[in-house]
């Protein structure tokens, strides 16, 4: 049943509540992480590796849940996540040792990854061309507000709890979210849609996803603006602490403003996207991506000013609001059929690209801001490279298609 006026409005509350679960379930146990450290007895790489496990079980998680929602629906397959999300962080505030941490931490990332991919699936059943381009602008708000909150709200939690707690509060977040897809997410695609099921089925139809340009050409701009987004976040504390100077406080200040300047772009994208169209919004955030990526290498490079690198990284960050959204939507529009799909690959891109260019940029050490601009430089480079190409071949073949129409 595909819902209409104030049934909409509510369900775009839950999704965008949805599209949060990966900056929750990172970042707001991050304050929690020295007491982790010390209470299980370990050191800071196993404690990292909690990171780790809970982003590759979100990237792969992603690969099940989305298929399995165009087989059975988009609702069973989502109940059955946030149960299982609940439970898992449940678990996680129970872990005994670090390595069991660790691994309930990847379960904790494959049920949550049912939230994102199913989310952005419900989209596209229900939202359609720009209305969806304005849709994913508005989750992507939620995205880039998201971090900022979650933080605090696990220093919050550490206040009057442990560690621990946090992974309560997680587990009640879980719990929520199912209560609120109970009761206002409505099953969006129909059983007559439905189709799939089996692995050689799903990988099927992720060959034919990855070889359709109009699939591919998008999906490159939100994998690699993705990839610029996880470089500026895994470098920019130790490049702006380490060689410039600055102090943690000002950081959060800097990194809260960049933050913002994302939501803002994203917002500004929904707003336009109904006179523009999403293709153009898309190339003018990769333009400004790639051009604030050659100022950010640069800058590095030249070991420039603290004043140009915050303005460099700024418009990074700030284009990612109208390539992400943008993206997303182009991606998906032609491919319906296989929603669950589509959106799998898409988050198997974020966060594999992600997984690729967190170590990247440290190779040369905490006190060298070079290795970020590259990543920064070459991802966005890259990305305004494929969209241009394949944008021409697929309007190049588009030409005779339509030649022999007429």
């Amino acid at each position: 049943m595909e819902p209409g006026g104030r049934s909409r409005r509510e369900l775009l509350i839950v999704l965008g509540l949805l599209s949060a679960f990966p900056p929750w379930s990172i970042d707001m146990y991050l304050p929690g992480l020295p007491g982790l450290t010390r209470d299980l007895h370990t050191s800071a790489a196993p404690a990292q590796l909690t990171l780790t496990a809970c982003m590759a079980g979100l990237a792969l998680g992603q690969l099940v849940s989305g298929p399995l929602s165009d087989a059975y629906g988009r609702r069973r397959p989502l109940l059955v996540g946030l149960v299982a999300y609940a439970g898992a962080s449940a678990a996680c505030a129970l872990a005994p040792n670090i390595w069991s941490l660790v691994g309930l931490r990847f379960l904790q990332g494959v049920a949550g990854s049912a939230g994102v991919v199913i989310g952005r699936a419900i989209v596209r059943d229900v939202w359609g061309g720009r209305d969806a381009a304005r849709v994913f602008s508005i989750l992507l708000i939620v995205v880039g507000i998201a971090p900022i909150v979650a933080p605090i709200a696990g220093g919050l939690v550490l206040q009057v709890g442990s560690w621990r707690e946090i992974f309560v509060a997680l587990a009640g977040v879980g719990v929520v979210l199912f209560l609120l897809a109970l009761f206002r997410v409505p099953e969006s695609l129909p059983a007559g849609r439905r189709h799939g099921g089996g692995l050689g089925s799903t990988v099927r139809v992720f060959r034919h996803l990855a070889g359709d340009r109009t699939f591919a050409s998008p999906a490159a701009a939100f994998g690699l603006g993705f990839a610029t987004l996880f470089a500026y976040i895994s470098a920019s504390s130790f490049v702006l602490e380490n060689v410039y100077g600055l102090s943690p406080q000002s950081f959060s200040l800097v990194f809260a403003a960049n933050a913002l300047a994302m939501v803002f772009a994203a917002q500004t994208s929904s707003w336009l996207v109904g006179r523009t169209g999403p293709e153009h919004l898309l190339r003018i955030g990769l333009l400004a991506l790639a051009a604030a990526g050659a100022e950010v290498l640069a800058v590095a490079a030249l070991h420039g000013r603290l004043a140009a690198m915050l303005v460099g990284l700024l418009v990074v960050v700030g284009a990612c609001g109208f390539v992400i959204p943008n993206g997303t939507a182009l991606a998906m529009a032609e491919h319906g059929d296989v929603a669950g799909s589509a959106s799998a690959l898409l988050g198997l891109l974020q966060f594999g690209l992600g997984a690729v260019v967190a170590p990247l940029v440290g190779v040369a050490g905490s006190r060298s801001g070079l290795p970020m601009g590259i990543v920064i430089a070459s991802s966005a480079v890259l990305a305004l490279a494929v969209t241009v190409t394949l944008g021409r071949e697929r309007r190049a073949r588009a030409i005779p298609e339509a030649s022999r129409a007429r």
